[in-house]
């Protein structure tokens, strides 16, 4: 019980605390964030509508949501696939890539003030071994 109420309230409150710095400091939610990183690493810097909600384990619904308001703010493009008349991808812009080299500086500050100084090495590898087994095995069935 004190691994489950720990989880809760520390995902909870770093979760709270990377989107209000992300907002005041770069205009962005936690989630626009992910996407722009994600987009920015991808292959010519987009990715399948599908694909990129997959990785960032997001209902297509929220992610479209996400996709419109970027893309009104110019931060992102959608493109039909050529070969699919069914898919879409989402392009990051070259005002997205400025925007993300601008907000990672204070992002990783903030990541690092929140959890991982907060944590011994052993600590953090019990983290990232723990929370990866539990992401593994979700995945594994489809959660």
């Amino acid at each position: 019980m004190r691994a489950w109420s720990g989880f809760l309230a520390a995902s909870a409150l770093v979760n709270r605390r990377l989107d209000q710095q992300l907002k005041e400091d770069a205009g962005l939610s936690h989630p626009q964030y992910e996407i722009l990183v994600r987009l920015a690493a991808a292959p010519d810097r987009e990715l399948r509508m599908t694909e990129l909600a997959n990785g960032l384990i997001n209902s297509k619904s929220g992610l479209t949501y996400q996709i419109t308001q970027m893309e009104k703010a110019g931060l992102v493009r959608r493109r039909s696939c050529p070969s699919d008349v069914r898919g879409v991808f989402a392009v990051l812009t070259g005002a997205g890539l400025a925007r993300l080299e601008e907000a990672a500086p204070g992002h990783v500050a903030t990541v690092r003030e929140v959890l991982v100084d907060v944590l011994t090495p052993e600590q953090l590898d019990a983290l990232a071994d723990g929370l990866g087994e539990v992401g593994r095995r979700l995945r594994e069935q489809g959660a």
